[in-house]
């Protein structure tokens, strides 16, 4: 069961991802720390998996890790939640994933392995982590930071998955 105070971390985020702002401070770090084939998988994600990322990012360097690599991988961890099409997963469905994945994970897989009309989104956020990885490779991502992300994806535990899930977790 979610804990009240998970609840209201929850409830915090959801209003955080509706606000949702990137400071041009942080397009520009976008720039210097980023490709441009990797900016472009950035700037494909809606604006609250923008800023997700981006305090996945920030939470890394306060937590003292400046691998390029990893801080390249935490920017693009999430850059499949957007198909080959354009298509995305609104906001409101990610409550639903996170209440269902908790409390009916049967039931989550259930809608991830149809995927189709309104299970849609389920399907994509199934599957995002490996799209993220393919995503990456093709964008000519250093060989590095495409393993980071494929052993995220895996769950293979190393330094830099630990890293990048308590930063992700934490955001």
């Amino acid at each position: 069961m979610l804990s009240r105070q998970r609840w209201f971390y929850r409830i915090r985020q959801f209003i955080s991802a509706l606000i949702a702002i990137i400071h041009l401070e942080e397009r520009v770090l976008l720039v210097r720390v980023l490709s441009d084939p990797q900016l472009l998988l950035f700037e494909r994600m809606p604006r609250f998996v923008q800023r997700h990322s981006l305090d996945v990012y920030h939470a890394l360097m306060r937590a003292g890790h400046a691998d390029p690599y990893l801080l390249q991988a935490a920017l693009l961890h999430d850059c499949g939640k957007v198909d080959e099409e354009g298509r995305t997963i609104p906001l409101l469905y990610y409550g639903l994933i996170v209440v269902m994945q908790h409390y009916a994970p049967d039931l989550y897989e259930r809608a991830a392995r149809d995927g189709r009309g309104l299970l849609y989104p389920f399907a994509l956020h199934a599957s995002h982590e490996r799209r993220s990885v393919a995503y990456a490779e093709a964008a000519g991502s250093h060989p590095a930071v495409v393993q980071i992300l494929r052993d995220y994806a895996e769950r293979r535990v190393t330094p830099f998955t630990n890293a990048l899930h308590a930063a992700d977790d934490a955001n």
